[in-house]
C-alpha cells in the first residue's frame, strides 16, 4: 500500500488511455510503478455463534427496573474516551432484563 507525499491518503490504481498508474484524489499521480489490482481471499474458520451466555456475572444489589428484583449480575465496557468512567451494564437474575447504569 502506497500512500500519497502531497496529501497522506491511500494511492488507488487508475487507468489512462491503457495505461495503468497509482493516482490521489488530490491530483498526484505515481506513473513510475505498475499499479496492479489484486484480490486477497481467505477462508477462515466458522465462529460459532453461541446463543446463551454461559459468564458467570458477579451479583450486587440493583433494583430491575423491569421486575422490580433487587439482585442483578453485572460488567462494565469503556464505551467512551479512555479518559472517561466505564459504563456499567446490569442484568437482572430474575427476568435477565439488561440495563445500563445512569449517573
Amino acid at each position: 500500500m502506497l500512500f500519497c507525499p502531497k496529501c497522506g491518503a491511500i494511492l488507488k490504481p487508475r487507468q489512462e488511455k491503457g495505461k495503468r498508474f497509482l493516482g490521489c484524489s488530490c491530483g498526484y499521480t505515481q506513473r513510475k510503478e505498475k499499479a496492479t489490482i489484486s484480490e486477497k481471499v481467505s477462508v477462515e474458520e466458522e465462529i460459532p455463534i453461541i446463543e446463551e451466555d454461559d459468564r458467570k456475572l458477579p451479583l450486587t444489589e440493583e433494583e430491575c427496573p423491569k421486575c422490580g428484583n433487587r439482585q442483578a449480575g453485572y460488567w462494565t465496557v469503556q464505551t467512551r474516551a479512555g479518559d472517561e468512567p466505564e459504563t456499567r451494564f446490569f442484568k437482572c437474575t430474575k427476568c435477565e432484563h439488561v440495563w445500563r447504569e445512569t449517573a
